[in-house]
């Protein structure tokens, strides 16, 4: 069984098509690209598997049942937008997570933080906007999840510490998981994905290995979609 299923799925804001009879599949234990440019339905898509949206048409199963309370439970999501309380201290935060989720894993939080060297009593308003979201990945990545859904996880962060935050991700999700990451940085994560999905204006427009991209097509991920949106 598939642990994300996309049939003939649309959504429309309006008379705008945001997505356009949507088909396709994420299984368990991969790595996907999720790339398109702004306004793609990148971020739809993503919104309609975390329930925080209702598709026009169509359908999709979610570990073969539609979004809800169950599916919520077995997916760990990163925002692209901060969704915490700034004046929240780091033990707070943790908490809160501890609370809320029941596959929170504390120990491998604390491990992590004790890394990056982030004391558990600063309070996320007094940090830089790259620790804060270094933080906030780090709560995404100690749940015990069946599928994590990064937004943009090393946008905001430098380019000296996008190895670590990829690293982070590689080495912290739950065996057998899958992940989805969104970004516009595609040739600093283009290592880690084990299948590369472009989207445009609603449709899937390539759904491929990675690796069948690289050695058949003879080129990299980024340039293939540099040279598939080229203005």
């Amino acid at each position: 069984m598939s642990l994300v299923e996309f049939k003939n799925l649309s959504k429309n804001y309006g008379t705008k098509q945001a997505l356009v009879d949507v088909n396709i599949t994420f299984e368990k234990g991969k790595i996907y690209g999720l790339l398109g440019p702004n306004g793609s339905g990148k971020t739809t898509m993503i919104k309609i598997i975390n329930d925080l949206l209702q598709p026009s048409g169509g359908e999709i199963l979610v570990n073969g049942k539609e979004p809800g309370i169950e599916s919520k439970k077995i997916i760990s999501y990163l925002p692209e937008r901060t969704y915490l309380n700034m004046n929240m201290k780091v033990s707070e935060l943790i908490q809160f997570f501890k609370d809320f989720y029941d596959d929170f894993d504390e120990e491998k939080a604390t491990k992590l933080l004790e890394k990056l060297k982030i004391n558990k009593t600063d309070r996320l308003k007094n940090m830089s906007k790259g620790t804060k979201e270094k933080v906030q990945l780090i709560m995404v990545m100690s749940r015990k999840a069946e599928l994590y859904i990064l937004d943009e996880p090393i946008g905001g962060v430098d380019p000296a510490s996008r190895d670590y935050i990829l690293d982070t991700i590689l080495t912290n999700f739950n065996e057998g998981a899958s992940i989805i990451i969104c970004t516009h940085l595609i040739a600093d994560i283009e290592k880690i994905l084990d299948q590369v999905i472009f989207i445009n204006q609603g449709k899937i427009v390539l759904n491929e290995d990675a690796d069948t991209i690289r050695n058949k097509r003879q080129t990299t991920i980024d340039k293939l979609f540099r040279e598939e949106f080229k203005c």
